[in-house]
């Protein structure tokens, strides 16, 4: 029997791993694992639709449902969540030292519409009354000058937006003050190098992030697995043979992780970091599938749409290959 080839841009995560080294193979599939990082994954998928199927930034995957062609379809496999407290920096010059603060400041972003700051100004507006209408963003290189919005933004007025310049960058446009507080996925390298110039907003962030999720039960998501639209529409069956396999791989990851004979991760309490993650977030602390992250979803869409990303709220239903969404019974 001939199977579909078909290659798979990824990062190189631990939850992943199985479908890299082929101890997991999705059935009638053979699949060419790409490891790189997710910047360039989601340029070259969003740019120029490289690869067959590829991890990607959930607010640019809601994005691309506007267009009239609809190029990706997703299955409901998240291999990126992350609480993003953390990953709010203010310069020290700023004053910032409550989330409130942040309100009609100037706020950098490498893009607006990455599922990070989309998934922060939504928490901020939520949790702390900043209007996602209040600030200026500004947008542009972390630690390179010239990065672009990798999808066209098209936003109502009453958001601004605009370019920081050609040769500037908002790590250091942070340190400096230039900026006021920065909306990231990555930590700005003068973070590590101006510590005196550069802080976050929670310091304490672990504590937030927890006393955060028990509230809302929400543990954000950052990225899904898309399938370009003709290769799908060729091999409907493969979003379901995929899906299977990127949770196989991923109950792997779980069996590996409670594995007490000998650390498989270089952390000393690992044992410890496990049996916390399951009393705090539960038994499947990393979900894959629509029901168990609904209100997850949910939460982001309405977000996307209230900071202009999208033209109407979707339903979660509508991200996902109708294959994913149903299994037989026996």
């Amino acid at each position: 029997m001939t199977r579909l080839r078909m290659t798979l841009a990824c990062w190189d995560y631990d939850r992943t791993r199985a479908l890299a080294d082929g101890t997991v193979r999705p059935e009638g599939i053979d699949l060419v694992y790409l490891a790189q990082p997710v910047e360039e994954t989601f340029f070259r998928m969003l740019r120029h639709r490289e690869f067959d199927c590829a991890e990607m930034s959930l607010s640019s995957y809601v994005m691309s449902l506007g267009r009239d062609d609809r190029p990706f379809v997703a299955i409901p496999a998240f291999p990126s969540r992350f609480f993003r407290h953390s990953c709010i920096f203010v310069s020290a010059r700023s004053g910032i030292t409550q989330p409130g603060e942040l309100a009609g400041r100037r706020i950098g972003s490498p893009e607006y519409q990455m599922t990070a700051p989309v998934w922060i100004r939504g928490i901020l507006a939520d949790e702390h009354g900043v209007p996602v209408t209040s600030p200026q963003y500004l947008t542009g290189g972390e630690e390179e000058p010239g990065r672009t919005e990798k999808l066209a933004l098209d936003l109502p007025p009453e958001f601004r937006v605009a370019r920081i310049g050609a040769g500037q960058t908002l790590a250091r446009m942070l340190a400096d003050g230039e900026i006021d507080a920065l909306y990231t996925a990555r930590a700005p390298s003068t973070f590590r190098s101006r510590p005196e110039d550069v802080r976050r907003l929670f310091p304490d962030y672990v504590t937030v992030e927890r006393d955060y999720f028990r509230r809302t039960r929400i543990f954000p998501i950052m990225h899904t697995v898309v399938i370009r639209r003709d290769v799908y529409e060729r091999n409907r069956w493969c979003a379901r043979e995929l899906y299977k396999a990127f949770a196989v791989a991923q109950r792997k990851t779980y069996r590996d992780l409670e594995e007490t004979a000998a650390n498989k991760a270089m952390l000393p309490w690992l044992t410890a970091h496990v049996e916390d993650a399951r009393r705090t977030l539960g038994e499947d602390w990393w979900a894959y599938g629509l029901e168990p992250n609904r209100h997850v979803l949910e939460t982001f869409l309405r977000y996307h749409h209230e900071q202009g990303l999208s033209q109407r709220r979707l339903a979660p239903e509508e991200l996902f290959a109708p294959e994913t969404l149903e299994a037989f019974k026996v």
